[in-house]
C-alpha cells in the first residue's frame, strides 16, 4: 500500500485534501498530516512515503525547502505542491518532475494528478540530486516573507519583562506551549508556542534545525556533520551547541 504525507498549515484545507485523496486514491495510506514545514520534513524522513503533498508557504520551512531536503532524506518520494501561487511550481511541473494543485483543490485535477503519480511510481525514483537543486532554485523566489516579519518581542526573565530585538536572538527552543528565547545575555520565556512564532519570523534569517529549535542564521559560527549525518551548530554568542537532526542538514547545502 503506497504511503503519503500531507503538509498544509490550514486545518480545514488539510482535512479537505485528505478527504479528496481518499476518494481519488482509495489504496493510498496517509501516514502523517502536518501543519508546518519542520514537522513535515521529519515525517517524510521517518516514514519514507511514496508521495508528499506540500503546501508552498508554511511556517518554518517552505514546501520548496522541505522538498529539497526530502530529496536527500527520502529520495523515492514523489512531490506534489499545493499552492495558491502557481508561478512557484509551474516550472517544476513543466519539466515533468513534479505536479502541483491550485487551491481550492478540484476533484478532477486531483484525479489527473493521482494518475500521473501512479505512473511515476512504476517508473522508479527520480534523480534526487537534480530535483533538490531545482527545488532550491525555485525556493529562491520565496525569499520575501509572506507577512511583515517580527522586529521585537517581550519575554519574561524571572520577575522582569524584557524587550528583545529579534536580531539579537541566537535561537528559539520549544518548551511545551511556550518558547525559550536565547540571547547573548541569557534566557527568557515567551508565552507563545514556537509554531505561532514561526509564522511571524523572517524565514530568510530564522531556520528550523530541529522540530523544537529555530536558529538565527546570523548567530551561527559553524556547522559540522558527524558520520551518521546529524549536525552540530556552534554559535557566536553562546557557549552551548545545537543539534541539527539529519533531514535538516540538507538545508545548509550551498548556503
Amino acid at each position: 500500500m503506497p504511503k503519503c504525507v500531507i503538509a498544509e498549515d490550514e486545518a480545514l484545507l488539510r482535512t479537505e485534501l485528505s478527504r479528496l485523496l481518499a476518494a481519488a486514491w482509495p489504496g493510498l495510506q496517509i501516514v502523517a498530516e502536518c501543519e508546518d514545514g519542520g514537522t513535515a520534513l521529519e515525517a517524510i524522513a521517518e516514514q519514507q512515503p511514496d508521495v508528499a503533498f506540500l503546501d508552498i508557504r508554511m511556517p518554518g520551512l517552505t514546501g520548496l525547502e522541505v522538498a529539497a531536503a526530502a530529496a536527500e532524506a527520502s529520495p523515492g518520494t514523489q512531490v506534489v505542491f499545493v499552492t495558491a501561487y502557481d508561478q512557484y511550481a509551474v516550472d517544476a511541473f513543466d519539466r515533468g518532475a513534479v505536479d502541483y494543485l491550485l487551491k481550492p483543490v478540484a476533484q478532477d485535477r486531483l484525479a489527473a494528478t493521482v494518475q500521473r503519480l501512479q505512473s511515476r511510481l512504476v517508473q522508479g525514483a527520480p534523480d534526487a540530486e537534480a530535483l533538490a537543486a531545482m527545488f532550491r532554485q525555485l525556493g529562491s523566489r520565496l525569499s520575501a516573507p509572506a507577512v511583515e516579519p517580527l522586529v521585537w518581542l517581550t519575554a519574561s526573565a524571572g520577575k522582569d519583562t524584557r524587550l528583545i530585538m529579534v536580531d539579537d536572538v541566537a535561537y528559539f527552543q520549544a518548551d511545551h506551549k511556550y518558547t525559550v528565547v536565547m540571547t547573548a545575555e541569557g534566557e527568557s520565556l515567551l508565552r507563545k508556542p514556537i509554531r505561532e512564532l514561526l509564522e511571524v519570523l523572517d524565514p530568510t534569517i530564522f531556520k528550523q534545525i530541529h522540530r523544537s529549535t529555530v536558529v538565527n542564521l546570523k548567530a551561527i559560527a559553524s556547522v559540522s556533520r558527524d558520520d551518521t549525518g546529524k549536525g552540530t551548530v556552534r554559535l557566536k554568542s553562546r557557549p552551548e551547541t545545537l543539534a541539527v537532526s539529519q533531514p535538516f542538514m540538507a538545508l545548509f547545502r550551498n548556503m
